[in-house]
C-alpha cells in the first residue's frame, strides 16, 4: 500500500500546480501528518528531507529530495501539496466617474435579483468577521476602504504552476486579452441574459463607465491577475454585507498558485482569530486529507464555510464545495438558468448570480467577470447578515430563503441547491 501512495504522490506532484522550496529544483513539497508522539525532525531526515513549517496538530510542509518508497514509523499519512485551480470567464475592466460613490455597484441588476436592497435595512452584517481566502487585495481600493481587518499571507515555498494553466491569466481571468477585454458597455455581457440586459447597459450608462483602452487593460491583466480576483470577491462582500469586516487571507500569488497547505493553514489562522464566516473562491479537483480535516474542525467550532462549486459545467464534485459541512455554490444567470459554466450535482447547496458580476478591481477600477468565485461572496455575505442578528440557525435560513427555479432549470432540478439565493427571504 506504501508503494502505491508512493507512486500516486510521484505522479501527482509532477503534474499539478503546487509550491515547491526554493533549495532545490529536484525538490517535492508534501504535507505529512504524524502520530502524537513521533519526532518529525528525525522522520525529516529518515526520508532525506527537511520541516518547512508546521501548521499544529502533528501537521507538517517537509521538503523532499525524493519520493519516498516506503515511511518510517510514526507517519499517519503524507501527500502532495498541490492545488488545482478552476478558470474564470470572459470579462472587462472599466473606470467610474470621480463622483460616482465607490459603493455605486450594490445596485447592479444581480444584487437585485437577490433583493439586496431590501435586505440591508434589516441586517448590515454588524460584529461578524469575514475571513476570505485569496489572492492579493487592493486594500486601498476606495470600495474596501473601512471594511477590511489585519490580514496575513500564507505563501511557503515557491509557485509552480502546471503546464496547462495559462499564464498571463493566472487561470482566474479569460484566456486572452482580447476576450478579457470590451469596449462597448454591453458587448461583453450575456446575450443570453434576454431583458435583463437593458438592465446592465443602463446601469453601466449611469454609472458613466469608460472602459480601458485595450492595451492599459491587458498590462493590468498581465502585472497581477490574480490580485483582481482577491480585490473582486472582496469587494463584493463588502456591499454585501457592508458592515461586517472582511479578513484578507493571501494563500495564492499573484498568478493564481496555492497550495493545500497554505489554504488549511489560512482555514486554522481564520478560526483562531475570531471569523466567523470563511468565503473560499477557488476549488480543487480532488479530496486532500489535510484540507478536509482543517475544514471539519472549522465547521465544527461554528464557522459559516463557503466555497464555490466550480466552472467546469460538470457533476463532478469540486473540493472544498462538497466536503460535509461547507456551502457549495453554484452559479446563475439574471435569468435565473444554470449559467454555461457552473457546476451542479448533489453536492451543491445553493445557487446565487454568477453572471457578468460588476466589482472592484486593482488601482480603483472596476471589471464584470462571471464564475462561480464570485456566486460564493454572495451567500457569504449573506451568512454575515444573518449571523449578526441570529445565534443560530443560520444554515437552514439561508437553504429556506430561496427562489425556487426549478421550472426554468429542467435538466438541473435538484442539482442546484434548494434554489436561488433571495436575502429578504433569508431574514424573514
Amino acid at each position: 500500500m506504501r508503494n502505491k501512495t508512493a507512486k500516486y504522490l510521484l505522479i501527482t506532484l509532477l503534474v499539478v500546480t503546487g509550491f515547491t522550496p526554493a533549495v532545490s529544483a529536484q525538490s517535492y513539497s508534501v504535507i505529512v501528518e504524524t502520530t502524537p508522539n513521533a519526532d518529525i525532525r528525525s522522520i525529516a531526515a529518515a526520508l532525506g528531507g527537511t520541516v518547512l513549517d508546521s501548521m499544529g496538530g502533528n501537521v507538517y510542509l517537509l521538503s523532499l529530495s525524493s519520493l519516498p518508497i516506503s515511511y518510517p514509523a510514526g507517519i499517519k499519512y503524507i501527500e502532495p501539496d498541490s492545488v488545482q485551480l478552476s478558470p474564470g470567464g470572459h470579462g472587462a475592466v472599466f473606470s467610474v466617474s470621480p463622483t460616482t460613490a465607490a459603493n455605486f455597484y450594490r445596485n447592479q441588476p444581480a444584487m437585485k435579483r437577490v433583493n439586496l436592497q431590501s435586505a440591508l435595512p434589516r441586517a448590515t452584517g454588524r460584529s461578524i468577521v469575514i475571513a476570505d481566502i485569496n489572492a492579493m487585495v487592493d486594500v486601498r481600493h476606495p470600495a474596501l476602504v473601512g471594511h477590511l481587518t489585519a490580514g496575513a499571507e500564507f505563501l511557503q515555498g515557491t509557485c509552480v504552476s502546471r503546464s496547462s494553466l495559462n499564464q498571463s491569466a493566472g487561470g482566474f481571468l479569460d484566456q486572452s486579452a482580447g476576450g478579457f477585454l470590451d469596449q462597448s458597455a454591453g458587448g461583453f455581457l450575456d446575450q443570453s441574459a434576454g431583458g435583463f440586459l437593458d438592465q446592465y447597459t443602463t446601469f453601466l450608462s449611469e454609472s458613466t463607465a469608460s472602459f480601458l483602452d485595450p492595451l492599459t487593460a491587458s498590462s493590468l491583466d498581465r502585472m497581477s491577475p490574480a490580485h483582481g480576483h482577491g480585490t473582486m470577491v472582496a469587494g463584493i462582500l463588502a456591499v454585501m454585507a457592508p458592515d461586517a469586516m472582511i479578513m484578507p487571507l493571501r494563500a495564492f500569488d499573484d498568478k493564481g498558485c496555492g497550495t493545500t497547505y497554505n489554504i488549511a493553514k489560512a482555514v486554522k489562522y481564520a478560526v483562531s482569530h475570531g471569523a466567523q464566516v470563511i468565503n473560499m473562491s477557488f476549488g480543487i479537483s480532488g479530496q486532500t486529507q489535510t484540507l478536509k480535516k482543517t475544514i471539519e474542525e472549522a465547521v465544527k467550532a461554528g464557522v459559516t464555510v463557503v466555497a464555490s462549486a466550480g466552472n467546469g459545467n460538470t457533476s463532478i464534485p469540486q473540493y472544498p464545495a462538497a466536503y460535509p459541512g461547507v456551502l457549495g455554490v453554484s452559479a446563475t444567470k439574471l435569468n435565473d438558468t444554470k449559467t454555461s459554466f457552473s457546476d451542479y450535482g448533489s453536492t451543491i447547496f445553493v445557487s446565487a448570480p454568477g453572471s457578468n458580476i460588476i466589482s472592484a478591481f486593482p488601482g480603483g477600477y472596476y471589471a464584470e467577470l462571471s464564475g462561480t468565485s464570485f456566486s460564493a461572496p454572495m451567500v457569504a455575505a449573506e451568512a454575515a447578515l444573518l449571523r449578526s442578528l441570529k445565534t443560530s440557525g443560520w444554515k437552514n435560513s439561508i437553504a429556506a430563503g430561496v427562489d425556487n427555479i426549478d421550472a426554468l432549470n429542467p435538466a438541473y432540478i435538484g442539482k442546484l441547491g434548494t434554489g436561488r439565493i433571495n436575502l429578504l427571504k433569508a431574514l424573514q
